[in-house]
């Protein structure tokens, strides 16, 4: 290449690495894989170093990737959080150990960790107490998370004693908080539902969880956490395995999968073993750690600017398989979501048969460039469901022509509709749409919802032979009519009926629930129920009373209103009624004892004269008829600061002239 081209070659890899780089820290929407972006990045690392003329200070090569956040308040780690090298070979293994032998000697050993793949931690603890919970950010400051991170149950707020190894006054542990696979799979089933973008994977998951503004939302996501690093002053023994081991008698959750190896092959039968065996855990592992097993000697090692010396990564590929892709089918949920998956000749992958994959929504299929025939690679490594990754062009047919995304339903021919912001197109005739006047019904029958003794099968039965046309008609369905289906008998029959009668029993808060007003889940259902008491509340209050609900932004609020305002909706409320399904609370949210802030937001933040004191003034704040916000905005009331309150909240607020006033000034309001 001339030095023209090298130039051009260079610049492209850097705009390529820092995009990736971005999407993976910044929005947790990873447009590589980890195997692509380190290929990129060795190549740009070797065009630099034989091309010194073209070095840059701020080029991928010499940063590691930041995930910050500006929302939270940024912190100096004391320590930096450098990343870990990354190897794909034995090979490679075997040049690290050469390195690390030919510096310490012969006599040493490894440390082999699972590499979870998650978001990075840094816990701070004083007096045995968490004090501080900081992302790794750039690695060299990170997000103030102790909110949030305070929701995870794994993670101790208050240590264990062990008499022979008393914790020190302060310290510093490092591990990842991850997302099990149960608590992925729940999310992605309620996201679903109310008409949301599921989550791509587990990371992702854990990643945008943990940056969630509403740590009530947090403590819902299931997270949990492994520990996996000790930093202070002086260390209780000379072994990082010891350590690990003292650290998981103070109440750390540090994994019992970890080993020792003696030599670079016992490294090497532990990563095979992990290889296969990954798939049986209940998370996602994308590799194994190797690390110095000696404090002194890491010492020795050191460091490069990135990373350190004594520790490395091996990095396992997704497993990946190739095959014919047939069709695409375009999937109509409930709320009229279009989700399009692609239809697959049969392939093996991960210990599975994989006949379809998901391909999310029309940015996807552009972004992969599909056309009729192509010859597609699937992935599940970190992976619930299947993704095609990428297509294979030198299989590509001539004259294969481009997919290009559906237009109108594929069900009932409506004109799709993509709003602004959202990564979906939807179909916004919910009147007579069938998969979603189906949709509808299967939500309102299910446990969380009425519980009706009903699966999709039957709903699907009622709706073809026009016994039901939307979840009201349930009510109105009789033993003989039902008797006379397939598959029922008289005594099903009457179960059936029975269970549907039974239903009318159900809380007001489920039933909210079960009307399937769009993004109105479980928990917002709660918080309108308790706090309106009644349908006929929530249908007087406008968009502003309904935002200033607990759980509840705009979005929904604009939802929850449309819905509530829409003639043929009511008309169903108004016949579910004379059914007898209950639409007034049974426990109606009593803390409003005034109305002395009613229209206010609300901001505390800051440190109080004890940590419950923050909470209970939070608790004021709402008993008083005033929203609480998290973060500031232009309708942010005022802010109530104690000592050391959030940099980045107080730096807005003295942006848009929000008055900031302590807790006595606060208190003499009231």
């Amino acid at each position: 290449m001339t030095k023209e081209q090298i130039a051009k070659q260079i610049n492209i890899l850097r705009q390529q690495l820092e995009q990736a780089n971005y999407k993976y820290y910044v929005l947790a929407q990873p447009e590589l894989s980890d195997y692509e972006f380190d290929q990129k990045l060795k190549e740009l690392q070797q065009l630099e170093t034989e091309n010194p003329e073209f070095f840059d200070q701020n080029s991928p090569t010499q940063r590691v990737g930041s995930d910050v956040n500006q929302e939270f308040t940024q912190v100096f780690h004391k320590y930096p959080m450098l990343s870990l090298g990354n190897t794909y070979s034995k090979g490679e293994l075997e040049d690290f150990d050469l390195r690390v032998k030919k510096i310490v000697g012969d006599n040493y050993c490894y440390d082999c960790e699972l590499k979870f793949d998650g978001t990075s931690i840094s816990l701070t603890y004083r007096n045995g107490m968490l004090v501080s919970a900081v992302t790794r950010g750039d690695g060299v400051k990170g997000d103030d998370v102790t909110t949030n991170v305070r929701t995870i149950k794994s993670i101790p707020l208050k240590l264990n004693q062990n008499i022979n190894n008393p914790w020190p006054n302060e310290f510093e542990i490092r591990g990842e908080i991850l997302m099990p696979h149960s608590s992925f799979e729940r999310l992605n089933v309620e996201r679903t539902e109310i008409g949301e973008m599921p989550f791509a994977n587990p990371r992702n998951a854990a990643a945008g969880s943990l940056k969630t503004q509403n740590s009530a939302i947090v403590a819902k996501r299931g997270l949990d956490c492994y520990l996996y690093y000790l930093l202070m002053d002086k260390l209780p023994t000379d072994s990082h395995f010891q350590n690990m081991d003292i650290a998981r008698s103070w109440g750390f959750k540090v994994s019992q999968h970890t080993r020792k190896a003696e030599n670079i092959e016992e490294v090497w039968d532990f990563i095979n073993y992990w290889d296969k065996e990954r798939y049986n855990l209940p998370y996602d592992i994308d590799g194994i750690v190797i690390k110095i097993d000696s404090m002194q000697m890491r010492q020795t090692l050191g460091y490069t600017a990135k990373t350190p010396r004594w520790a490395i990564a091996y990095k396992f590929k997704a497993e990946e398989a190739a095959s014919p892709l047939l069709s695409i089918d375009y999937q109509v949920g409930r709320t009229g979501v279009i989700t399009p998956v692609a239809n697959l000749a049969p392939v093996a992958l991960a210990g599975t048969m994989v006949k379809r994959a998901t391909l999310h929504n029309a940015d996807i299929i552009k972004a992969l460039d599909l056309h009729e025939g192509d010859t597609v690679f699937i992935e599940k490594g970190g992976e619930i469901i299947p993704k095609i990754t990428r297509v294979n062009l030198a299989l590509r047919p001539k004259d294969a022509k481009s997919i290009h995304y559906i237009e109108n339903c594929p069900v009932c021919g409506a004109k799709l509709v993509r709003n602004q912001g959202e990564a979906g197109h939807y179909c916004p005739n919910y009147r007579n749409c069938p998969p979603q006047i189906k949709g509808k019904i299967i939500h309102f029958v299910t446990r969380k919802a009425m519980n009706i003794n009903c699966g999709e099968a039957t709903v699907e039965l009622l709706y073809n032979q026009n016994l039901v046309k939307n979840y009201a008609d349930l009510y109105m369905l009789t033993v003989e009519q039902v008797e006379k289906l397939e598959r029922f008998a008289k005594k099903s029959a009457e179960n059936f009926v029975k269970s549907i009668n039974d239903s009318k029993s159900v809380p007001f808060e489920r039933v909210l629930y079960a009307l399937g007003i769009r993004y109105v889940g479980e928990q917002a259902a709660k918080s309108l129920a308790f706090t309106f008491g009644s349908i006929d509340n929530i249908k007087n209050a406008d968009v502003q009373q309904i935002s200033q609900t607990d759980d509840i932004g705009e979005v929904i609020a604009k939802s929850v209103y449309d819905w509530m305002h829409d003639p043929e909706n009511l008309q169903i409320v108004d016949r579910l009624k004379e059914y007898g399904l209950k639409f007034t609370a049974e426990v109606v949210d009593n803390r409003s004892k005034s109305d002395k802030l009613s229209g206010l937001s609300i901001i505390v933040t800051g440190s109080f004269a004890t940590p419950q004191r923050r909470s209970e003034l939070e608790e004021i704040v709402k008993a008083n008829g005033a929203k609480l916000q998290s973060s500031v905005n232009a309708k942010t009331s005022f802010i109530v600061a104690g000592e050391k309150p959030g940099g980045s909240k107080i730096e807005k607020a003295n942006k848009l002239g929000i008055k900031i006033i302590t807790e006595q000034e606060f208190l003499d309001m009231l």
